[in-house]
């Protein structure tokens, strides 16, 4: 009998933990488009099961911060600039911001002028040692150092690609596998991605032999994600709306195994691809459509291919960019065209994302993270 009150104690005791660890605030943090004016960086204390968003900070990150990434280890921030002038430069740019996780509050400690222009995406090398960054406007990347605390110092490597047989390129998403082996570039203008060596010593990147994936013609591939293994690469594209599996072999070389449409069958008007993240314990792969506004979501089997699972509105206009909590019970999606944050809850059955109606107001939303 004193087992079963043992048992029973400890289930309760569980349920009641689980139920206290999501209505607890966790932090979230969104950048957004400056061209009507403004701040461009923003962190909440977001309560998930009450769907309340209580904005702790808000910085200057730079004209248009469109998207960032995030060094926990070091308390920093970086912000890419998308814009081709920068501190009266031509070129786009790189803010720092410093955070403080007690408070929230955050605060820009430096910027750099960044080659070319329109920087899209920025990723932190596995040792933090050095920035990785895309530039949509000006068909190049570029490589910033930092120093030993994490402040951006100089660019140590650009390159920029040509016009081929017409076509612009345009670099959207640069960033190692998980296993911090290569880096991989989509270049949705030459719809291909390309691969690379990184040197830690000197931060320049070296094409691999054969590190080029061509695509299907007017694909546009956007972003990509890895499994946690990194044996598998799936990849959303704008311009056809589609999604596409590669294996990965031992030296980082991509082999495509499938290609599905984002799209619902019978769907009529233009939509492009967002963004495209996997769910907790990679049960599951979402991805965003801009037009349709709404989630896709693909099971994951055991070989890593996909199946359609369903799909369910955004909860706003044009999906540019989402995130997914910690606990993998919630989405939270940046509609950019009805500028609004939009919440929405997972089904743990089917992996579903379900419309809570919780919103928060903020102008041309492009980039989310946890």
């Amino acid at each position: 009998m004193k087992k079963i009150i043992h048992s029973i104690s400890a289930i309760i005791l569980i349920m009641m933990f689980s139920n206290l660890c999501y209505c607890q605030s966790i932090r979230l943090f969104a950048g957004r488009y400056t061209d009507t004016g403004g701040k461009g960086l923003f962190v909440f204390d977001l309560n998930r099961e009450q769907g309340t968003f209580k904005l702790l900070s808000e910085a200057d990150a730079g004209p248009s911060p469109s998207y960032f990434c995030i060094s926990k280890k070091k308390g920093l921030i970086y912000a890419a600039d998308e814009v081709m002038k920068f501190n009266d430069a031509n070129g786009g740019g790189v803010t720092a911001l410093k955070y403080i996780s007690e408070t929230g509050l955050i605060e820009k400690v430096k910027d750099l002028l960044v080659p070319d222009g329109g920087p899209c995406f920025i990723s932190l090398t596995p040792g933090e040692d050095y920035l990785l960054m895309a530039s949509y406007s000006s068909s190049s990347i570029a490589v910033v150092k930092l120093d030993e605390k994490g402040i951006p110092m100089r660019v140590t490597d650009t390159i920029s690609f040509p016009i081929i047989e017409g076509k612009i390129s345009h670099p959207h998403m640069i960033s190692f596998d998980p296993a911090g082996k290569k880096v991989y570039l989509t270049d949705l203008g030459l719809d291909r991605i390309v691969i690379y060596d990184f040197d830690a010593v000197s931060g320049h990147l070296k094409q691999v032999d054969n590190g080029i994936v061509n695509f299907p013609k007017g694909t546009g591939p956007r972003h990509f994600v890895f499994n946690s293994a990194s044996t598998k690469m799936y990849v959303i594209c704008e311009l056809n709306s589609t999604i596409s599996v590669f294996d990965v072999d031992s030296k980082g070389g991509l082999k495509s195994i499938q290609t599905l449409t984002t799209l619902a069958e019978g769907f009529k008007g233009e939509s492009d691809c967002g963004d495209i993240h996997l769910g907790k314990n990679e049960q599951y792969l979402y991805g965003s459509n801009r037009g349709e506004n709404t989630i896709v979501v693909f099971r994951i089997e055991q070989n890593g291919l996909l199946s359609l699972a369903g799909r369910t509105p955004c909860g706003g206009n044009w999906p540019r960019n989402f995130a997914i909590d910690p606990s993998g019970k919630y989405i939270l999606v940046g509609n950019q065209k009805s500028d609004d944050i939009s919440l929405l809850k997972i089904d743990e059955k089917n992996g579903i994302p379900v419309e809570t109606k919780r919103k928060y107001k903020l102008e041309a939303p492009a980039c989310l993270k946890f």
